[in-house]
């Protein structure tokens, strides 16, 4: 079979095609025949930066979609043949992926494989932002940054149908600015004095929720940018800055709270709450609450194109890789 993995770490230009083994399932595990694979800042940083990396040479990947060609011993629930979701720890960038089977899910009723691929990371992420942890109350009001991505293209829209009183969000460009008044955001901030930004837009109260993927000093404005019993969740560090240490001064004062999330660390160590909240999440694009375009789409061959596209900061909505046809 054909992947893409890299060797050593740096831009666009490690990843190479290479001709793979076709792997087999484990005990508690399926193998699928993937149609799409989702393209993912995590994929990027793991390339340039070794993020989660165990060794290499490494294959990138974190979401596919496609058929399951083969269970292992133990795998109930699933079969050869169905089409299915699957949220990975590495590895998908390629035509034969292997998958937990507690992360893996059959293709939700109305959707199809191209649109599917979007979906494991980006929306349970956007969804238990939101409202697990979160707990976004009709009526708050929202800051997202990176409005225009995935996360943020979700987030938008799930703020909107939660009834949320306002949905703030930061771009670094007024195209992305554009792209996320699109989908639900009612006024998107493209400076560095976002905080400032919100207190101008909220009439000095700021926002009851922040959610921050960037870590460093974005993270210390957003505070600055909530409300008395605001709450800031951080969901990654793309800033690739320092953790910021929060305490007391910060947050006894007027009540202010944070809270961490990811995805994957879910998958491993709560594999039944990922499922409970993928299904939650998946639900919404079923029932048309939540629209996820594909604004770009390559060839598998193709992803160091799909990573110059992401890193250039000019990608919008979600890229996918096409791993079959």
């Amino acid at each position: 079979m054909r992947a893409v993995e890299f060797h050593e770490y740096g831009g666009p230009e490690v990843l190479k095609a290479v001709d793979a083994e076709v792997p087999e399932p484990g005990p508690g595990q399926v193998t699928i025949d993937a149609a799409y694979t989702g393209v993912n800042f995590a994929d990027l940083k793991a390339r340039a930066e070794g993020y989660r990396v165990t060794a290499l040479p490494f294959r990138p990947g974190l979401e596919v979609s496609g058929r399951v060609r083969a269970v292992g011993e133990g795998v109930e629930g699933l079969r050869p043949g169905q089409d299915v979701v699957a949220l990975v720890g590495s590895g998908a960038y390629a035509e034969v992926v292997a998958a937990d089977a507690a992360t893996v899910f059959p293709l939700p009723r109305g959707l199809d494989l191209r649109t599917a691929a979007a979906l494991p990371t980006v929306l349970p992420t956007a969804h238990a932002l939101l409202h697990e942890v979160g707990r976004l109350r009709a009526g708050e009001t929202v800051l997202v940054h990176g409005a225009a991505g995935g996360v943020g293209t979700a987030a938008g829209q799930l703020a909107r149908a939660a009834g949320a009183g306002a949905v703030y969000g930061v771009a670094s460009s007024r195209d992305k600015a554009a792209y996320a008044r699109r989908h639900g955001y009612d006024e998107v901030f493209t400076t560095d004095t976002f905080a400032a930004d919100v207190r101008r837009a909220t009439g000095g109260r700021g926002v009851d929720l922040v959610l921050d993927p960037v870590g460093g000093e974005t993270l210390r404005h957003g505070l600055d940018a909530l409300a008395a019993f605001g709450r800031l969740v951080s969901f990654g560090n793309a800033s690739g800055a320092e953790p910021w240490h929060v305490g007391q001064p910060e947050l006894y004062a007027q009540g202010r709270s944070v809270a961490g999330f990811s995805v994957l660390s879910l998958a491993q160590s709560a594999p039944d709450a990922l499922r409970a909240l993928a299904e939650r999440a998946f639900r919404t694009v079923v029932e048309g609450t939540v629209r996820l375009p594909v604004t770009a789409e390559f060839s598998l061959a193709d992803a160091a194109e799909a990573h110059r596209l992401m890193g250039g900061r000019a990608s919008t909505g979600k890229l996918l890789l096409r791993t079959s046809g």
